[in-house]
């Protein structure tokens, strides 16, 4: 469906992951329409430089991502910190534990992942099939695995029209090095994101730490979801 004949309320409700109208199947993954073509792109660049740029994970709706919320805030899942270690929840807060947690998982409603322009990459090339990958700091760093890929990437991926927009620890998210993100149409869909939606569907749905979430939900929206590295385009 082209974007421009969406409403306003369509366009937000894709934009917190309750709507996919603006995706397509890619590859066993879900993408947004309009970045097949640059991603196609930017795969077949990767691949004639000895790489399998590979997704890992794309588009989340909101019940998976409040799946993934669910188990980390009841203690059914890890939450890691900067160094990956576990943190304990036990003793903290509940918006304590939502800070823990949106370190590396976004709270349901605001993840890009909901845009369907957003991925999680890995060279498939440089392990084996039977590697367990975990998408943590050390698998893309010097000596590490994708640690090519990583490097080939920083010089390569705006130019098929991508970025990291957690490249840099900027006090919000931390540094994730295999999460790219499609510049122009993660932008519109970020620039449909309304707090009034997304507290609509909080409200309504079965997040743990609901009540403090919405009481502080203008405050998390900008340290975790506004606060992104920036890009030259």
């Amino acid at each position: 469906m082209n974007p421009a004949k969406l409403t306003s309320q369509q366009l937000a409700e894709c934009a917190c992951g309750k709507d996919e109208l603006l995706l397509v199947d890619y590859q066993a993954h879900k993408l947004h329409k309009d970045i097949i073509d640059d991603f196609m792109q930017l795969q077949n660049a990767a691949r004639n430089a000895g790489f399998a740029l590979t997704i890992a994970s794309s588009f989340r709706n909101f019940e998976r991502q409040a799946l993934i919320w669910n188990a980390k805030f009841n203690g059914h899942r890890p939450v890691l910190n900067k160094q990956q270690q576990p943190v304990d929840l036990t003793s903290m807060t509940d918006i304590e534990k939502c800070h823990a947690i949106m370190l590396y998982s976004a709270l349901p409603g605001t993840s890009r992942h909901h845009f369907g322009t957003d991925l999680d990459i890995f060279d498939q090339s440089s392990v084996s099939d039977h590697y367990q990958l975990q998408l943590e700091p050390h698998e893309y760093q010097e000596n590490g695995p994708f640690a090519a890929l990583t490097k080939w990437l920083d010089s390569h991926l705006e130019k098929y029209g991508f970025y990291r927009p957690y490249q840099h620890d900027l006090g919000g998210v931390a540094p994730e090095p295999w999460h790219i993100s499609h510049i122009v149409q993660s932008n519109i869909l970020l620039q449909h994101q309304s707090l009034t939606v997304l507290a609509d569907t909080i409200n309504n749905s079965q997040l743990a730490g609901k009540a403090a979430i919405l009481t502080n939900l203008p405050q998390l929206y900008q340290r975790y979801v506004l606060n992104v590295s920036p890009t030259a385009i």
